[in-house]
């Protein structure tokens, strides 16, 4: 192969009481790329569509992720780098994971799959500190592996894939508003209580089992977060509105996507997800936000080829 398209979707992380280790990937919102070996060797950023992002390759996430790969790599080529960027950047569902995972995914199958996903994450992990300041993963591995992924440890990096009840849905509202992930971050406390502690591991502990298990019930249960969500809610306008009236309209849970201001909810089928998502936009129709509403089954395989020759 010498040139390969790819889509690279978006993703939720934190997943409430996941914050920075839980997340999940997305079937029907994602960017799209292009890559192209080169006999110039190097990384050159040629194309960007969708919105106003630097082309200079140390300054864009695609860019410094796949400049960390070849320069483990060292292949006797470089790469040219068309993105066309469908996921709003600051909006909460990875739009900087989505570009920094797709180019050196893209960049290991041109090179014929010398790295692992979990290599691959690495690399992508140096493009995602760029727009976030600091290397984590919860983003950028669920677009890799595909499905709900859990990050153990960044340092040496390990990913748990965790199964996907197989009527799990997803319903994500994006408010038409911007919240930076270093500001997101900014606002949290260095300590927490213990007692807020216990409950929040309790919760990812039981959230991880309910998965294995295909226990809706306890899925309803567990998607609860004591520690990040009553600081970061306050960043996104008519969070509790939405919250309760997506879990009123049948919504197993719901919480912040991310550092926001996206708001994602899962359901049992798609009936009860779009219900949700019918709810999501009562609430925000009410109000002089714009707003994009979107209905997904969880995504197994994470990113994919288009096309390639």
């Amino acid at each position: 192969m010498n040139v390969i398209k790819i889509f690279s979707p978006a993703t939720v992380a934190n997943v409430s009481c996941g914050f920075d280790v839980l997340g999940f990937c997305l079937d029907t919102i994602g960017d799209e790329m292009l890559i192209r070996k080169t006999k110039e060797k190097g990384i050159r950023i040629t194309k960007i569509e969708g919105y106003d992002l630097p082309f200079e390759a140390e300054k864009n996430v695609a860019g410094v992720s796949a400049l960390a790969l070849i320069e483990v790599a060292k292949p006797d080529c470089g790469f040219e780098i068309e993105i066309y960027k469908k996921i709003k950047p600051g909006s909460g569902i990875g739009s900087s994971s989505a570009s920094a995972a797709g180019s050196v995914w893209a960049i290991n199958e041109l090179l014929g799959k010398p790295f692992s996903k979990a290599q691959i994450t690495n690399f992508a992990m140096k493009g995602e500190a760029l727009a976030s300041g600091c290397e984590h993963a919860d983003n950028i591995a669920p677009a890799i592996f595909g499905g709900i992924t859990l990050v153990k440890s960044c340092a040496p990096l390990k990913v748990l894939e965790i199964p996907t009840p197989s009527a799990l849905y997803a319903t994500i509202i994006h408010p038409e508003i911007e919240i930076k992930t270093a500001e997101a971050r900014a606002i949290l406390p260095k300590q927490v209580d213990l007692q807020n502690a216990i409950t929040q591991w309790a919760n990812v502990g039981s959230l991880v089992h309910a998965m294995h298990t295909n226990d809706y019930d306890l899925i309803r249960e567990s998607l609860h977060d004591v520690i990040v969500e009553p600081y970061r809610s306050q960043l996104i306008p008519y969070f509790n509105e939405v919250k309760t009236e997506s879990i009123k309209s049948g919504a197993l849970g719901a919480g912040i996507s991310g550092s926001g201001p996206s708001i994602f909810a899962l359901s049992k089928g798609k009936a009860a997800a779009e219900a949700v998502a019918h709810a999501m936009k009562k609430v925000y129709s009410q109000t002089d936000i714009q707003f994009n509403v979107y209905v997904s089954k969880i995504n197994m395989e994470g990113i994919r080829v288009i096309k390639c020759n």
